[in-house]
């Protein structure tokens, strides 16, 4: 196999949460690393298949797309579903153009055996409330970290 062919990743234990997804090797700023894999579905699908762990909620594969269909990573998903968020990310997820497929894309040089992290800014609808975004907690600790994992509001100036 030759370095080019090489994945960029590896799935393992996560110090930060359950299963996480490193660097195999140093990755260069700017570059894609995985795509976010899945089953093509419907919004309404995906309400009918959430909570899919009563124990856990509110956590899901789901990755929604601006061409309305929501992957599910649970079903035919990769490892990119094991990605971990933080609000001080390395990596960011990138849609197409044709809002159909995302991909993992590295921010800033990752070196080998770091673990990539983007922010999931999960969007809701509604009013964020305290219970909300403590059912949504961030562990990532970082000095950006807003406490949960969806995306709040802009704050006047």
């Amino acid at each position: 196999m030759t370095r080019a062919s090489q994945p960029w990743h590896i799935v393992k234990q996560s110090t930060l949460h359950g299963t996480g997804v490193f660097a195999l090797r140093d990755i260069p700023a700017g570059t894609r690393i995985i795509e976010y894999g899945g089953k093509r579905i419907t919004p309404e699908q995906a309400d009918e298949l959430h909570p899919t762990d009563p124990d856990d909620p509110f956590h899901t594969f789901f990755f929604s797309l601006s061409s309305g269909k929501v992957i599910d990573g649970g079903n035919r998903g990769n490892d990119a579903r094991w990605i971990n968020h933080s609000c001080g990310p390395n990596c960011e997820a990138q849609e197409s153009a044709n809002g159909k497929r995302v991909y993992i894309k590295a921010l800033v040089d990752i070196p080998a055996d770091t673990e990539l992290f983007y922010d999931y800014g999960l969007v809701m609808e509604g009013r964020i409330t305290k219970k909300l975004r403590a059912q949504y907690l961030c562990l990532c600790a970082t000095p950006e970290c807003r406490g949960t994992m969806l995306a709040l509001p802009k704050k006047k100036p």
